[in-house]
């Protein structure tokens, strides 16, 4: 019994020796910030300094005469989300876009207010759009970004000429379909791994978001891998499900501007469900729904959903600008 005792204390010894080697062979440093924004900036990129020691990548395009738009994006995601509608609604809209702290190109301290979550980055947004002088203003989001702009309705509704849900989060369903988001999660999970090599769970989780694998390429799962391994970003991110916010009717039921709900029907992120149930609870909201589309419709069918947006501002929200030829 001595003896075999022995080997398992061994055998689980060695268990462990294995596990860490592995753990630290998998580690992956930072990315300076001027490493990313060599690779990943743009001549249209500007920068705000905000409170709490932020440093916020935003772009401000189009059509500087035109209705603005503000564009939010989803968890662990960038304002190159938006780059298909910017395209195709610049002519006519002054489109501004931004980072979210802890991710994308913007710069925060690891420590950013113990995390502030949804309701922080509502601030983040309003910093931005006062520094551009945006004093009314459409507000879009997707995923998570959804999540912080209707967060946004009920704080500012003073500033909003309308709110577009794109696939929008705040029900307090858990994510389906991807391991990385599972993982992320669970506070010792994501500890764990957020300093480890994580491009084939990035990889996994495009593929459920995008339903296309044609649309994943090893460039757009690069620029994910490379905008988490920014300094303070995987900090960050591990720790923004504490900033959650839920909806409710009670709360929806507030929101008195036009608002439009667009909902991919094969989401595996957040349920078209989900979608059907802001559309319940915002007074008049218009609902469309896509099939063979996943959680981001903005990139997988750029101009299908950039049209039905723009025939929506044109009905409900900027009827006098229909009226006028693009610029």
């Amino acid at each position: 019994m001595k003896t075999l005792g022995k080997v398992l204390l061994w055998l689980v010894v060695g268990i462990v020796v294995i596990a860490t080697v592995a753990w630290l062979a998998l580690r992956r440093p930072d990315i300076p910030y001027p490493t990313l924004e060599a690779k990943y900036g743009s001549a249209a990129d500007h920068y705000v300094d905000l409170p709490g020691g932020l440093h916020v990548r935003y772009r401000d395009e189009g059509n500087p005469n035109g209705p603005t738009l503000v564009m939010v994006h989803g968890y662990s995601a960038s304002l190159a989300d938006w780059e298909p509608w910017v395209k195709l609604l610049g002519d006519r809209y002054r489109i501004v876009s931004l980072d979210l702290p802890g991710q994308g190109l913007t710069r925060s301290a690891a420590d950013y207010s113990a995390w502030q979550g949804a309701n922080g980055y509502v601030q983040v947004v309003d910093g931005v759009t006062d520094h551009v002088g945006a004093k009314h203003f459409v507000l879009i989001g997707n995923s998570m970004g959804g999540m912080v702009s209707w967060t946004y309705a009920l704080a500012h509704p003073e500033k909003l000429d309308g709110l577009v849900l794109v696939d929008a989060a705040g029900w307090g369903e858990k994510p389906k379909g991807a391991l990385i988001f599972k993982l992320l999660m669970n506070p010792t999970a994501a500890a764990v791994i957020k300093d480890l090599d994580n491009r084939a769970m990035v990889k996994q989780g495009l593929q459920a978001a995008f339903q296309d694998p044609k649309l994943v390429d090893d460039t757009l799962v690069d620029r994910y891998v490379a905008f988490s391994r920014a300094p303070a970003h995987r900090d960050i991110l591990i720790h923004l499900q504490q900033g959650r916010v839920e909806a409710t009717k009670d709360k929806l039921a507030t929101i008195k501007v036009p608002t439009l709900v667009m909902h991919g029907k094969l989401d595996q992120l957040i349920s078209v469900h989900d979608g059907e149930r802001f559309a319940q609870a915002i007074p008049n909201a218009t609902l469309i729904e896509y099939d063979d589309v996943g959680h981001v419709p903005m990139e997988q069918i750029p101009e299908k959903s950039a049209a039905d947006l723009n025939q929506w501002l044109e009905a409900k929200v900027y009827p006098a600008a229909a009226a006028k030829p693009a610029a």
